[in-house]
Order: structure tokens, then sequence, then C-alpha cells
């Protein structure tokens, strides 16, 4: 792995080691002997002799040993200089802390581009700049300055060092759990996302990946490594950037395009990340998905000393997708001997006070639930931890015996326990002995829920893996070459989009179901064609040069008639003459019109961070005004086109209501297909538009069509 120098790196070079207790440089040597270090340090700056005992070097290349990565804390403008210096010593890799770079505008820009440039002449990867630094804590390699980071199994990567900050101060106050390693990405000038996961995804030591992002140079890449990573382990995401404030900020902190949030948040889904929408459950997600096995049915069980907490707990899990089954009735028989006949024991169970004078219980409760094959892990809520302090002080031996028990449950039945305690800010030690057990513990009720419903959807994820999509594109395989000669076409005539009937053609190539037109260049032509449509028919003007019929007034709908469609012709073509005297006029498409059914929208655009996307939504008010779209990263399977549709808040009208009979969402998710298709076929598409798409009970109509071209040549994606 390219990585593997700079990230276990055995030797570090301080470039401006200072002997000013306030300077960076000063900073990272004493971390480094504080942190016992298991490498060599070498600190460098012309100006001192010693640092903190080690002898200072006026310029890395006078370092007579090998050095595998370079920490440079100077001012932005001397790093170019500093790199050339690096390449010189064979140095791998060097961390940025300054910033002033394209987070700052123009001049930092580029600034930033002649630091890339000097870093890829060198052959030195960096991390960063604008960037907090970074720690390998099994070796001690500390290079943000941060005294006691909690050791442990989770690997952190983020683009805010205050965000770092949080998390490693929650995991040491809150959690026996800690980090593996920690990146800050910075701007991610060189080193990207994908590569970070890549190298973390054969990490040995390493069991989750935990991530703070705010924007992404390469997302479609992050995807595709994402995919193969959670296969193995799982990724645990908080994408801030969701508001247009949110995403102005992110641009001026790390100079990253934040994107559009509903892509991002259905592609990092469909690579098997888990998305956290809020910061404080962030650290106990990943803590909960390092430590114990996902839930391989989607079925929870709840065990509960109080009604409230478990009818909470119950709405919770249901609006996060997760089963609340009912247990098989030799369950429900085996509770009821243990607990009181007030005791409810369908799920969620309340033990009515069955636990007050023997807490123990609960783990023999834990025993039964989850030797029931209905249920795929258990969500513990209320007092437990807490006998001992309430009631009696004798209690807590059984309370730590049952915890004892809980633990060896876990590793037996391999099903996981997630624990909600009132009691868990007080520390007793019979919670301590749960989260020895790696059975994750939380004084908050949403927090416990949103953990174990990260554990089920971990695990519908690993049942349904071989369905997904690896965003990887076959460019130009499946193209036509009917299809390739009208792209051709249209770029020898100079345009960057499609005449309609161009466009239409394109679509019928690939299979989809387009409207029936023809092109007329008279008036006496529409009428002929018009006639055949035998009722009313749409007449659209045809022009390389008016790209928005109806801007131009090029657009009359169901005429019928001869004389009204000749009208109708000529009055066209004057409003086009009119609006662009020198227009290009090829004719005017009559259309039959479409029947009346349900209206759809279709489109693909180029997302900044992710390439090619595709949307689906019910057209008219509903796209308008209530933005009811779903998104998807292409290319797609048959699985996610029918996802995308199960996705809009309006599938009940796609499902029919009111008597009427369901649309044809089969047909809808092939032309979905059809779209994937297209943009794998042919990499000049930029951007194609079907407004409307007309669904009915038996297939579907594509009534509008617009394709627009990346400007220049394309060579592949």
């Amino acid at each position: 792995m390219p990585l593997k120098r700079i990230l276990n790196a055995q030797s570090v070079a301080v470039v401006g080691a200072s002997k000013s207790e306030t300077k960076r440089g000063f900073q990272a040597v004493r971390t480094l002997i504080d942190e016992k270090y298991e490498g060599k340090i070498f600190p460098v700056n012309p100006k001192e002799k010693s640092v903190l005992g080690f002898r200072c070097y006026e310029k890395v290349s006078d370092i007579e040993e090998p050095v595998d990565l370079a920490l440079i804390t100077t001012p932005a403008g001397t790093i170019p200089a500093v790199l050339d210096d690096c390449g010189k010593k064979g140095v791998s890799g060097a961390v940025i802390i300054a910033g002033g770079f394209r987070e700052s505008g123009a001049e930092g820009r580029r600034l930033e581009e002649e630091v890339v440039e000097a870093a890829n002449r060198n052959n030195v990867r960096i991390i960063g700049p604008n960037t907090s630094g970074m720690m390998n804590l099994k070796t001690g390699m500390n290079l943000v300055g941060l005294p006691d980071a909690p050791k442990g199994d989770i690997a952190l990567v983020s683009q805010s060092g205050n965000m770092a900050l949080t998390l490693m101060t929650e995991a040491r106050l809150k959690s026996h759990k800690g980090f593996s390693y920690y990146v800050g990405v910075g701007n991610e000038s060189d080193i990207r996302f994908h590569e970070y996961l890549s190298f973390f995804k054969e990490e040995p030591d390493t069991r989750a990946v935990l991530m703070y992002v705010e924007g992404m140079r390469d997302g479609r890449r992050f995807l595709q490594e994402a995919y193969k990573t959670t296969l193995h382990k799982p990724i645990i995401l908080l994408k801030s950037g969701r508001s247009k404030t949110g995403r102005r900020s992110a641009g001026s902190h790390t100079g990253a395009l934040a994107g559009i949030s509903e892509v991002a948040r259905s592609a990092f889904k469909r690579a098997g990340i888990i998305v956290v929408e809020k910061s404080d459950a962030l650290f106990p997600i990943a803590e909960t998905l390092s430590s114990l096995p996902s839930i391989r049915n989607n079925r929870v069980a709840i065990l509960a000393d109080g009604g409230g907490h478990a009818t909470i707990a119950a709405d919770i899990l249901t609006d996060l997708g997760v089963e609340i089954p009912e247990m098989e009735h030799k369950t429900q028989e085996r509770l009821k001997k243990i607990l009181p006949f007030t005791a409810s024991v369908r799920n969620p169970v309340d033990v009515a006070g069955g636990t007050d004078a023997d807490p123990s219980i609960f783990a023999e409760c834990a025993r039964i639930i989850l030797k029931d094959p209905h249920v795929g892990g258990l969500l513990l809520v209320g007092l437990f931890g807490g006998y001992g302090i309430r009631f009696a002080e004798s209690l807590k031996w059984k309370e730590e015996d049952s915890a004892h028990q809980m633990g060896k449950l876990v590793r037996k039945r391999d099903k996981p326990i997630v624990v909600h305690s009132l009691y868990s800010s007080a520390r007793p030690h019979s919670l301590d002995l749960l989260r020895y057990y790696n059975i994750s513990v939380y004084d908050s009720l949403d927090t416990a829920c949103e953990c174990i419903g990260a554990l089920a959807e971990r695990g519908r994820y690993l049942r349904e893996y071989h369905a997904k999509v690896n965003f990887v594109f076959n460019w130009g395989a499946k193209a036509r070459p009917e299809g390739r000669a009208i792209i051709e076409t249209v770029r020898k005539e100079g345009r960057n989009f499609l005449l309609e009937p161009e466009a239409k053609r394109l679509f019928q190539i690939h299979g989809a179901p387009v409207s029936e037109d023809r092109l007329a260049r008279t008036a006496g032509e529409a009428a002929a064609v018009a006639a055949d449509c035998g009722g009313e028919a749409a007449l659209k003007i045809v022009s390389p040069d008016i790209l928005h019929k109806t801007d131009a007034g090029g657009v009359r709908l169901n005429v019928i008639g001869e004389g009204a469609v000749r009208q109708a012709f000529e009055e066209i073509v004057g409003n086009a003459r009119r609006y662009r005297p020198d227009a290009d006029i090829r004719g005017v498409m009559v259309s039959p019109m479409a029947p009346p059914g349900l209206e759809l929208i279709i489109g693909t655009k180029i997302d900044d961070q992710f390439g090619p996307v595709i949307m689906f939504g019910l057209g008219g008010v509903m796209v308008e005004v209530l933005r009811d779209v779903a998104f998807r990263v292409l290319p797609i399977s048959p699985r996610s086109a029918r996802k995308m549709m199960e996705d809009v808040r309006s599938i009940a009208i796609l499902n029919g209501v009111r008597g009427n009979p369901p649309y044809d969402k089969a047909a809808i998710a092939r032309v979905l297909l059809q779209c994937s298709e297209m943009i794998e076929s042919y990499p000049e598409i930029a951007e194609m538009d079907l407004n409307p798409v007309i669904a009915y009970e038996k297939g579907v109509r594509i009534v509008d069509a617009r394709v627009i071209l990346k400007e220049g040549q394309v060579e592949g994606g």
C-alpha cells in the first residue's frame, strides 16, 4: 500500500521545529516524546542547534538516516521549497499544517496548485494542507498535539479538527473504546478519501472507519472503494453542508464542493455506508458497529422495566425501519414462568417489577429472548445498572452477575445487545462490565435505538450485497452504431444539444417508448401527418438555434383539424423567425397528443462530486413545489430503479389511490434503466431531461426529451 510508509512512518522530520513553547514546531516534538513514539524524531530548523534534546538539522536533506514522513509547520509560502528538499531525501509523505490555500480564495488556490505540483515532482504524497494533523495511536506518532487520545480499533478520518477533538473527548469520557488512527484530511489536495479507505480496509487493527465529510474531490472513486470496504468493515459517516449556509461554510473551510445532499445520502447508503444525521450519534454508532455483530434479520426485541421507555423505543425503531416481531409462543411461555403475571411478554417485553428484587432476571430474560429465531438482537431499556443505587446496595452484585451473563450470551448467540440505562453517567461497575464485553451502553434512549438500528441497517446491506452496483461504468460498451452516428452528426454541426427528433431517436434505439413523431417541412405536410394521428396533435418547432421551444412560441398542443394544424404551423414558424431571425429552422415536429395519464419527470446530470446521477419524480406540482424526487448515482441496477420509485413521498399515487389501478412501475423502471444504459453508452452526454413521461396502467410514453452534450470532445468517462 502506498500509504503504509506514511501512516506507519518509522521516522518523522518536524520542519519548523522550535524552542518556543507556543509554536506548533515545539509542541509536535514534545508530543512525540510524551507519547513515546516508537520511531525516530528529526527536528529541522536552520536557526536552531537542538530542540528538546534532539539535534536540529538545517534542512531535511541533511538528515543522515532515512525519513519516512515530514510534518511541515512552516508558513504556506515556504512549502514548495520544503517539498523540493524532501524529494531529495526520498521522503514518502508530508503533513502540511498551514492554511491559506484553496479555502482562502483565488491566490490561495494558485498556491495550492503550486504545492501539489512540487509534491508530484518530488514523489511526495500530501496530507492536507490546512489539516490538524494525523495520528497513529499504535506507535505513538501523534502529529496533532492532543494528549491522552484514547486508543482502540476505530479509524477516524475528518475534515474538521474540532470534530475530531469532540469525538476523541467523547470517547475518553464516555466509552472504553478508542482510535487506531486519525487523519485530518484538510483540503484533500493530494491524498483523497478513497485512498485512506483502501488503507484502512486492509489495516488489521482497525475494525471500523468513522468519517466526517464536508466535500470530496473524487466522490465516485470513494464510492467504489467504500463498496469494497463495507463488505469487511463498517463505515460510519456524517456529511455536512446539506443547507445552503452549510455548503457556503464547507466551501470556506475546505474549498470543497458540498454537492447535492440527496445525491450524497443515497449514494453513501448504496455503498453500504451508515449515514448519520446527528453529530451526537456519530461516535456511539461507530462504537457499536465496531464491537457487536450485525442483526441478520432486521428484527429486534425490546426488554424494559417500564412501559413508557418500551413504547418510545418501539416507535423510534419502527421509524428506523426495524421490525419488532411477536415472539414464538414457547418463548412467551418461558418468560411467563420467571416474570409476574402482570408482565407483558409479547414484544416489547415489560418485566412489570419482576426485576426489582432480583435484577439477574434480566440475564435470564435475555437468554430466552435471544434463543427465539424471530429475534436478531436485543435492546434493553430502563434502570439496569441502577438497581444497586436506587433500591439496595446488595443488588449491585446481582447486576454485575447479570452483566457477565449477558456478555457471554452475545458471544454464544452472535446476536447483539444494546443497553439504555438511566444510570449510565454514574458509571456503576455492572455497566462497565457490559462495556468490557463490548455491549454498548447509553444514557440516551434515542441514541441506543439509533445504534441498534445501525446494526440492523448493516445486516440488511450485507444480506443484499450481491444486488448492488459497484459504481463502475463500462464506457461505450453498449453504444449502438446509429446512436454514435447521431452524436457525431451533432458534434460536426458544432452543437452541444440534440434536436428533439434526434434525442427521441436515440432513446428509441435503446428500446425506450417514445411518442410517434414526424417532421413536417410545410403546413401541408403537417396537416397530412396530423390526419394520420387520428385526433389531437402537438406541434413543436425544430431548430438547432432554438433550445427552449416554449420561450420562442414554438409549441402548440391539442390542435384539431386540418385548418387548425396549418394555422398552428404558420404561427410556430413565424414566432420562431421573430424570436431568432437567423435561426436554422428544420421544420415542425408533429405528434399525436398522448392520452391522459400520470406525468413523471426523469433526468440525469453530472454531479460535482459523484459524476453522472439520475433523478426520478412525479411531474407537475409534485416536482415544482414539493420537490418530491429521488436521486441515484449511475449506473443503477433493476433493484435501484424500483427503490427510486419507493423513495418518493408520493409513492401512494403510483400504487393507485381512490379506486384507480396502479401505474406500470415495471415499465417506469425500464425507462430508468434505459437512461442509465445511455449515459454509460455515450460519455459525451452531460444532461438528459425527460419531461413529461406519461405513465399508464400498462406502459409509459416519453413525450418530450432533451439531451445536452459536454463541451468539447470527450475521451471515455
